[in-house]
């Protein structure tokens, strides 16, 4: 997961409508079956059912789907059984791929967003939009997180939880850089970073290259990827106001106002900001959930930063949306229980559960129930959903993806111009939307 929300939305957002019933607890009406048959019901139990379910949490996150999830689920639902099995993120997705071709793939998943279309075209994922009950989670859940579902018009996977990046300052550094509250525009954020420059502090929170790391600031400068139906890049990605907002991202490096993590220097984006060294970077709720969740950790992220809105530039303030869906594989063993644990997980109970690992809610009742004083942070994670983009929704985003990373790469580093650098990951998406 791209901190991702784990959650992101992780990281950290999901949504659900009231979960059906499931059909193993569910008894004849009073008076519909003769007693010797009442009596055989009851002597014969419905068998219990293990369903396997793979997940990203970190350890915070894991401890409450362990201690509260797992035996709310299965105190309401005797006869299902969770299996969680915590997998590593890195390589993740071949071994989901490796799994489905060899048949043994968990009934259920916990997936970063931008792999549901890829996954659901190889045939791994089950469609759920046919089955029971599915036009009431859809119903119940904000719009964006569950168009990550979407594979030719068809869902395949439900909103588990979303996230975005918002902008987190050092509370003392942006006194150090003359503001007393946190810049509102790129102009300011730019100044800002220039102030602090004579002190050998870095401003401006540009984490890693990369699509998650650069497009929010590519966005909000007035970049865009592709045409609103992402069908089309030509014109879009490499458009004059993509290359000026890639122009401007490489001159704020070239000036040494990003911080060194953005090209893998140290200190790392966490530790620069606890040190002062770093004014601002950008992150998820899972920020605050870990280190409020770590025993060892002195640095208060709730009183020792300020949290905001990324600052806003011609494109306006534009953050990247992340998060998890949950999927159930199309070769699951207990398809039928699979579906009855995503529709209880995206009720508002259980999401607001999650609310305490530092999760952000897709179901919108729990999300408006979110308590202000019990999560200081999490509606300035929200706020900045409204204007959250999801990075191209498709099938073919893990290689665009690889194409764009490295024309970034190239542009700031000084190897290539941005405009040629954008002008070459045009043709090679090109050939890439055209198979």
């Amino acid at each position: 997961m791209k901190k991702s929300l784990s959650v992101v939305l992780a990281f950290a957002l999901t949504f659900v409508l009231a979960a059906c019933g499931g059909g193993n607890n569910e008894g004849a009406p009073s008076g519909s079956a003769s007693p010797s048959k009442a009596s055989e019901s009851s002597a014969k139990p419905a068998e219990k059912v293990t369903i396997e379910y793979w997940h990203t949490y970190s350890d915070s996150e894991e401890k409450v789907l362990l201690e509260k999830i797992k035996p709310k689920f299965e105190t309401e639902h005797p006869n299902i059984e969770l299996k969680l099995t915590r997998m590593p993120y890195e390589g993740l997705k071949d071994q989901v791929i490796a799994a489905v071709a060899g048949d043994a793939a968990p009934d259920l998943m916990r997936m970063d967003i931008i792999w549901v279309p890829e996954l659901a075209s190889k045939g791994a994922l089950k469609k759920l939009s046919d089955l029971p009950g599915f036009d009431d989670v859809k119903s119940a859940v904000f719009d964006s997180p569950m168009q990550t579902n979407i594979f030719k018009g068809e869902y395949y996977g439900v909103p588990l939880n979303t996230n975005t990046k918002v902008a987190i300052y050092n509370a003392d550094t942006l006194k150090e850089a003359g503001l007393d509250q946190a810049p509102a525009t790129m102009d300011e954020l730019v100044q800002a970073a220039r102030n602090l420059k004579s002190q050998g502090k870095q401003g401006i929170g540009v984490s890693s290259i990369g699509a998650w790391g650069v497009l929010p600031y590519f966005w909000s400068l007035g970049g865009k990827v592709t045409n609103d139906d992402y069908t089309q890049v030509d014109g879009y990605l490499n458009s004059p106001a993509s290359i000026e907002a890639l122009e401007t991202i490489v001159s704020w490096n070239n000036e040494g106002l990003v911080i060194p993590a953005l090209l893998g220097g140290e200190p790392g984006s966490w530790d620069g900001l606890k040190s002062g060294q770093y004014m601002m970077i950008d992150d998820g709720p899972w920020f605050f959930s870990i280190l409020l969740g770590d025993a060892e950790n002195t640095f208060n992220p709730l009183d020792k930063t300020v949290r905001a809105q990324l600052p806003a530039g011609p494109g306006g303030s534009i953050s990247v949306v992340g998060g998890e869906n949950l999927v159930s594989f199309a070769n699951s063993k207990h398809p039928e229980e699979a579906w009855t644990f995503m529709k209880w997980m995206l009720g508002k109970e259980p999401q607001q559960i999650m609310v305490e690992a530092g999760m952000v809610p897709t179901n919108r009742e729990a999300a408006q129930a979110i308590d202000p004083g019990q999560n200081p942070y999490i509606g300035t994670f929200i706020e900045q959903l409204n204007t959250a983009l999801p990075r191209t929704p498709i099938p073919q985003w893990g290689e665009m993806e690889t194409i764009f990373n490295l024309s970034l790469e190239k542009a700031i580093r000084g190897d290539q111009t941005a405009a040629d650098a954008l002008n070459e990951a045009v043709k090679q998406i090109n050939a890439i939307l055209a198979k």
